[in-house]
């Protein structure tokens, strides 16, 4: 019987070593998965932060200007003011200086176009409320409801994206009159 018992212990040792062997080789492919669940993860991750970082280098080169081109803005309205203010004086002094601001107030435009400022066209259009701030309603019969009338303020998109919207007057084909006299009548 030892020698049963004997090759019975390696058989049970032997069965035990394969089970432990077995066991210790599941653990590695774990751990193989384990480590490539984490590397793609860190792949994917760190794919997702280098577009992040491209998407905000890009809205920072093409927005990062936003601030002196709103203060710049304010000095383009200036020469505007002052043209339309000496538009129509007859002295020749004053026709002169006013051929001089226009000639720097169309440089000025010109060199903010070059950054991606574009004036919005407001004029004649229809009042759209993602470009234009409507500052009062004019009675109109002869233009359509909605339809802008007159700028008091020009707006501007920078790369396509309001900086500032355009402040209009907009026309309205309900006459505030009507609108009293319905009121009494009811």
């Amino acid at each position: 019987m030892t020698n049963e018992t004997a090759d019975q212990n390696e058989t049970d040792l032997e069965a035990q070593n394969e089970t432990k062997h077995d066991e210790t080789a599941q653990e590695e492919v774990k751990a193989e998965e384990n480590f490539k669940d984490k590397y793609f993860y860190l792949a994917a991750e760190m794919q997702n932060m280098q577009k992040r970082f491209e998407r905000e280098r890009t809205n920072l080169v093409k927005f990062g200007n936003e601030n002196i081109l709103k203060d710049l803005i304010e000095v383009v309205d200036s020469f505007e003011l002052t043209l339309n203010a000496i538009k129509g004086d007859q002295d020749a002094k004053v026709k002169n200086i006013f051929v001089g601001i226009e000639m720097v107030h169309k440089q000025c435009l010109s060199a903010l176009k070059k950054h991606g400022l574009e004036p919005i066209e407001a004029m004649g259009k229809e009042f759209d409320p993602n470009f234009h701030e409507a500052v009062a309603q004019e009675y109109s019969d002869e233009k359509s409801e909605g339809e802008i009338l007159q700028v008091h303020q020009t707006g501007y998109l920078l790369n396509s994206r309001v900086l500032r919207a355009s402040k209009v007057v907009v026309a309205t084909n309900e006459d505030k009159k009507d609108k009293k006299e319905e009121k009494k009548h009811h």
